[in-house]
């Protein structure tokens, strides 16, 4: 009987703990963020200010809709290494609409929104047609299009009234609403428009859940009649629309177009994506636990910046938080 006791109470501490160890993996992003604010909001009391918290949401909107286009690539079990550089590219080709060209509203975004699908469509043949690893074939364009970038703007910057290098006066001006895109509160409404419109592809249409197969087994899906190829390349198509979506808005919010204005959007992007794998145990890359990423990197640096933690020390903080996030959500796939 003793025997049976202790049997049955190492049981139940077994299930307990098992049941504890999945409840933090599916909700350990979130139950962090609450525990940050409470934290945060102690130490600082002005942390919880409104205007504090709509600082926060405005600087988490470009790293999130960047962040969703990693999202993506990552349904396909991709990744997507040149969306900062894309973010870039897009910036200087918006402003330099408007600055060089003269260009209309809505002329200046579609080139640069079209120029970087073009990018992506060649991420996409790299990866699907030539089969070079995701990570090379990003990483080489990422390096391609910063030097195109900074090519085509000649190595400097672009922003009202300044005249190229070559001595050329400029006299194209930023149109209003577009200033007033990087803005709140409409920054954070194209972000949280973003969002839903992801989450909603990624989950309720057949195409976004051809995407989730094609990454879950690629041979199952080609097996099941699903055209493979298609929906990867459909993927980075998406991955470099978003991030050129990000860089146009980046035009907007500085009010000009600056050498690697994006590549410091890379690593707090790829953070958010994959932080967002465990948020409600999804186990796979969404657009509302991208988003809930975001949220997480944002309140920490927030919080560490008012706190006057060095800004050269922040890296280590995310990089650790990142860690951890990984660390949840891999182990409980053992």
């Amino acid at each position: 009987m003793d025997a049976g006791a202790q049997m049955s109470n190492k049981e139940r501490n077994a299930n307990f703990l098992n049941t504890l160890l999945n409840f933090l993996s599916k909700w350990g992003t979130i139950l962090t963020i609450l525990a940050l604010i409470i934290f945060f909001s102690i130490v600082m009391p002005p942390f919880l200010k409104p205007s504090n918290l709509l600082t926060i949401l405005r600087s988490i909107s470009i790293v999130t809709v960047i962040a969703t286009g990693v999202t993506i690539s990552l349904t396909v079990n991709g990744f997507d290494l040149s969306v900062g550089s894309i973010a870039t590219f897009s910036d200087s080709l918006v402003i330099s609409a408007f600055v060089w060209y003269q260009f209309g509203l809505v002329p200046a975004i579609l080139v640069a929104l079209g120029v970087c699908l073009l990018v992506g469509l060649a991420n996409a043949l790299l990866v699907v047609k030539l089969r070079i690893p995701d990570l090379l074939a990003t990483l080489s364009m990422m390096f391609i299009i910063e030097g195109v970038a900074m090519t085509y703007t000649g190595g400097g910057s672009i922003s009202e009234g300044m005249p190229r290098l070559d001595g050329t006066l400029t006299f194209g001006r930023l149109d209003p609403f577009f200033k007033s895109i990087g803005s709140a509160p409409m920054i954070i409404i194209i972000m949280l428009v973003v969002v839903a419109v992801v989450h909603i592809f990624l989950n309720y249409t057949k195409h976004g859940r051809y995407l989730y197969v094609v990454g879950g087994n690629l041979e199952a899906a080609r097996l099941s009649g699903i055209p493979v190829d298609r929906y990867r390349i459909l993927a980075y198509l998406l991955s470099a629309f978003l991030a050129a979506l990000g860089g146009v808005v980046l035009g907007s919010r500085i009010g000009s177009a600056q050498i690697n204005a994006g590549a410091g959007y890379l690593m707090p992007a790829v953070a958010a994506a994959y932080i967002g794998f465990s948020v409600g145990g999804a186990g796979r890359a969404n657009a509302i636990g991208t988003l809930m990423g975001a949220v997480l990197m944002g309140i920490l640096e927030n919080g560490l910046v008012m706190m006057s933690v060095p800004y050269y020390s922040l890296n280590i903080v995310k990089g650790a938080v990142l860690a951890i996030a990984l660390a949840s959500t891999y182990f409980r796939k053992r």
